[in-house]
């Protein structure tokens, strides 16, 4: 099911500035019993991220109306929204006035975190990360960098690859945020100058500084994810996946994970 500006079964305009420069913004999230999971967190960085490049985000109540239609139809699985600057004349140029394009959609749920307790093999991509701190950490809809490293393997044992950017950080997976543990201590990379700072990312900072647990946000490097005590990919989809393997490095099952999914368990209850 998917509403463009409300209506089922619209079609987008040819002319979309989503369409012909990936010029907007989207969220991931779950719906789960007719409930847009963290709503108010994934609104929140809707409008931060809309903002930044400079499109005016619709009301909240808008996007309320549209879920209420999903919700109607299907209680759960997996909500996008996508905003883009709408249609216009063919110019790289900010048209002076745009109306934006909404579109909410839904789909099967993918894998919940629970289906790979165990842990998950991951791997290294060859492809590297673009440094452009003015679109760093936003969730734009220009994600052919991630699309090219995904492409790099197609070994259904392997569910992420690890990302670099050009001088070498590790940036995250190409779908998720990264958490190292080492020595009692969490640590994830500093996006300032590529990568996406997911809602689940934000709550699992908030989470460990709220219960004693000390957070480093700063550069990653490879050596770093090989020397860690475990490893973690979030977001707000596969929850918290602990990390068994990235190429042949390997680790065993760590307790840890459990209090991640605890910070997110109560951050949706709140």
């Amino acid at each position: 099911m998917i509403l463009v500006n409300g209506n089922e079964d619209s079609a987008l305009d040819p002319r979309d500035r989503g369409l012909a420069y990936g010029d907007g913004v989207f969220r991931t999230f779950p719906l789960r019993a007719g409930k847009a999971v963290l709503w108010q967190r994934q609104y929140d960085k809707l409008a931060a991220d809309s903002a930044a490049i400079r499109i005016e985000c619709p009301p909240k109540q808008l996007f309320e109306a549209d879920l209420g239609k999903i919700a109607a139809a299907h209680v759960d699985g997996v909500i996008r929204i996508t905003l883009t600057r709408g249609i216009a004349l063919r110019s790289y140029a900010i048209p002076a006035t745009a109306n934006v394009t909404r579109i909410v959609g839904w789909s099967v749920g993918a894998d919940s975190s629970g289906s790979h307790a165990d842990g998950v093999r991951a791997r290294w991509c060859d492809l590297r990360l673009a440094i452009q701190p003015a679109l760093a950490g936003i969730k734009h809809l220009n994600r052919i960098e991630n699309v090219l490293a995904r492409s790099e393997w197609n070994d259904p044992a392997i569910a992420e690859g690890l990302l670099r950017d050009v001088n070498g950080h590790v940036m995250g997976g190409t779908m998720s945020n990264l958490f190292l543990l080492r020595a009692g201590e969490l640590i994830t990379p500093a996006l300032d100058g590529s990568g996406v700072a997911g809602v689940t990312r934000d709550v699992i900072i908030e989470g460990a500084r709220a219960n004693g647990v000390n957070v480093r946000i700063a550069a990653v490097m490879p050596e770093d994810v090989r020397a860690a005590d475990a490893v973690f990919l979030v977001n707000s989809v596969i929850g918290v996946w602990p990390v068994a393997a990235v190429d042949d490095t390997t680790w065993g099952a760590n307790p840890f994970a459990e209090r991640l999914r605890h910070w997110i368990k109560n951050a949706e209850i709140r």
